[in-house]
Parts: structure tokens; sequence; C-alpha cells
């Protein structure tokens, strides 16, 4: 069954039939065939290493269908780096283990940080309406900034409607470098009704997210990606993690982005776009490297002070068995024992997914296929990361794969 991401996906799907989307490339059925490079791995103790992992990988750029796919490992003792598949399908380069990439919602727990550090500092108050924030911006067809509190917004309990289900396909690749402004995207959601009334439910919304990016830039004067770098990126020393505004493109050394708008379509070069349109939501551009470092110190208590953690920390139910939602950060059961903090991402040519435990352990995975892998490539991703992290639990990680302080 082939996968698309609300209206992203089917925005690709007419993009191609209008003929307006970036390079189709041929030749696909011969790129898919042959896209299982050998997977490698750097920082392994021996041959025989992570046998799990790289039958995942091997699933992730054959079965799955994506063209490349990366894992990033690390604990205490040391870190790996494993890659399958290829990171560009027309010269067959591999992927880089340094691989940038676009992380998508991933971007959301840096931006949840980013209030909770407000929050911690008195300058935003979790269970204030948005309106005082925020003062006439939500309003119209039963949505009210007023009944809706800056909490609901991080855990997706606002009952906004989620802009991605309404996004214009035919602007969406048409002008592929174009701007989007976060407010022009947050009235395209509240042109219609909420999904239920504020705090009555659970569904996921990048609305909310865009509205705490707005809120952020109100109270301190600085944008969401700014306070990020401030608070965040340079305080832990991410080299290779920023808001890319409306640049278009990925530092090097990265993968190229594809996606595939309908079964057995060709794939489609999208790494060239104007990450605005994912903008407080799914902005960030990173690496399995800095997400890694980002999520263990966040879940160790380096990033916010402990009433703030607990609040993040304090999930409710989702709509999925075993994933529970908190503030910008998802709980899950790990299979060998005990439970990870992490989140998942989807945007134009990527998915990925991460996750950290409180012990020290960390793991990112990235494919560089969206929207149009099939279902499993989503379940084998997760199971990539419970892999790893549960490897990691094991001690298995070699020496000197990269900064294991």
């Amino acid at each position: 069954m082939i996968k698309y991401k609300g209206a992203l996906g089917g925005a690709l799907a007419l993009a191609v039939a209008a003929g307006v989307t970036a390079d189709a490339l041929a030749g696909d059925d011969v790129s898919r065939r042959n896209a299982a490079a050998a997977v490698t791995a750097a920082g392994s103790t021996h041959a025989g290493d992570h046998a799990r992992l790289r039958e995942l990988l091997h699933r992730l750029t054959t079965v799955d269908g994506a063209p490349g796919a990366l894992v990033e490992m690390r604990n205490r003792r040391g870190s790996s780096v494993l890659t399958s598949g290829v990171a560009d399908v027309k010269s067959r380069a591999p992927v880089h283990r340094d691989s940038k990439f676009r992380i998508g919602s991933m971007t959301k727990p840096f931006v949840a940080t980013v209030v909770l550090q407000l929050v911690g500092e008195r300058r935003v108050v979790l269970d204030a309406p948005v309106e005082r924030y925020l003062p006439g911006v939500v309003r119209g067809n039963g949505n009210d900034g007023r009944l809706i509190t800056v909490r609901q917004l991080l855990q997706h309990t606002s009952g906004l409607p989620d802009v991605v289900k309404y996004l214009n396909p035919q602007d969406v690749l048409k002008d592929p470098l174009a701007h989007r402004d976060p407010r022009d995207l947050v009235n395209i959601a509240l042109a219609h009704e909420p999904t239920f009334k504020p705090g009555k439910g659970w569904a996921y919304s990048n609305t909310g997210y865009l509205l705490a990016g707005m809120i952020t830039e109100r109270v301190t004067g600085h944008s969401y990606g700014e306070e990020i770098d401030r608070r965040i990126i340079k305080p832990l020393r991410l080299r290779e993690t920023y808001a890319p505004g409306d640049g278009p493109a990925i530092p090097k050394p990265h993968p190229r982005g594809y996606a595939r708008p309908g079964e057995n379509a060709p794939l489609i070069d999208i790494t060239a776009i104007n990450p605005s349109i994912g903008g407080a939501g799914a902005e960030l551009i990173s690496s399995g490297h800095d997400v890694n470092r980002f999520l263990d110190a966040l879940v160790r208590g380096r990033l916010l002070r402990p009433a703030q953690l607990r609040q993040m920390m304090k999930t409710r139910p989702t709509n999925t068995k075993g994933r529970e939602y908190g503030l910008g950060l998802e709980s899950r059961q790990l299979p060998c024992g005990g439970i990870y903090w992490g989140h998942t991402g989807d945007f134009f040519g990527f998915e990925t997914a991460g996750g950290a435990t409180v012990d020290g352990r960390q793991a990112t995975v990235m494919a560089n296929l969206g929207p149009g892998g099939p279902d499993a490539q989503s379940d084998d991703i997760k199971a990539t990361v419970q892999t790893a992290l549960c490897e990691a639990r094991r001690g298995s990680l070699g020496p000197g794969g990269g900064d294991a302080g």
C-alpha cells in the first residue's frame, strides 16, 4: 500500500499529473532493483555486529523502496553509523555517514523546548490562552484562541485543524521555491472547523506548532529559529543543525530527497524546496549526530529545569497503541524493556525518527524517500530506532565512531 502523508502526498500526485514537479528520474525500475548497496558500518567492533540493524536497513532500501538509509546510534561508550543504499540514484554515490538531512517533525521537540524554557523564565504560561500572546490570530469557524491554551498547542489537544490536510495541491509544488508565511498557513487551517473542542481529544496538528513559533517570536522579538540557535544549538555545539528559512539547499554531504507519487511511479527528486512550508512544525535541517546529542541533553535535563521537563514528559494516549505524547515529545515502549523518548519526522524527500533513553542511549534514522513509501517504511524506521537503542543497552557499539561525551 502506498502511503501519503496528508495533503502533501496528494499534492505530489496532482503535480506530477500537471507536469510541474522536479525532475522525474528515468530508469527508476533499475534504480529500485539496485538500491541496496552493501550495508556499511563505521565504529563496529567486528564484521558480525548489528545483524538485525543491517537487516532492517536492507529492508528499507529494497522492500520499502527508499534509495538510501542511515542509522546513527550512541551510548556513553561510543557510537556507530550504519548506512545502506545510495544517496543519489543517478550517480550511485553511497549514503555518507555524516549526512545532513531535513528532519521534518523532529523540529517539534526543539520548538517545544524553547517554549518550555520561556515558561521556566515566566515569560510564557503553559495554561494561558493563546489569545494572550497572539490576540485575534486564532478566530473563525469555531476556532477560538481564547479557549485554547499553549499547552494544548504543544500536546496536539487544541482541536485545531491540521494545515497539512488543507494545503492547495496545485500550490505546493507548482512553485517549490516559494515562501510560505506562517500566518497564511494558519489561516488556511482556520478556514475549517475544529476537529474537537479544546482539550477533548487528541489529533496531530502542525497548525499548533506554527502558532508556537509565532508565540516565541512575539514574546522574544526573535524568530523561533534564532531562539533555537541561541538556546539549544550554540550551548550544545550542534554544528549541523539550523533553521534554513527560505533556503532550499541542504549543506553537503547530504543525500538527495525523493518522493514517489504513486505505486510503481518513477521517483521525483525534490531535494530543492523552500522549507518555509514546514515552518516551526517541520523546517529544521540536522544530522544523526546532532539529533542524538540534542535528545540526550533534553531527556537528561540539560536543557530544561526539572519542573518544565516533568511537564514535557507528562504524556497522554494518542490514536496509536503504545504511543503517548507529552509536550513535543512522545514515548514508546522498547522491546528490550523500558521506554524511550523521541519523535518521528516527515518532510518532502525524507522520513526520519529519533529516540533517547534517560540512561544515555540515542538513535536516529533517516530514509531519503517521502512521501510515497509503503506503510512498512515507517514501521521499519521505528523498528530500527528501537533495535539500535536495545543494542546500545548491551554495549555493542564500537569505539571511535563519534563523540561519546
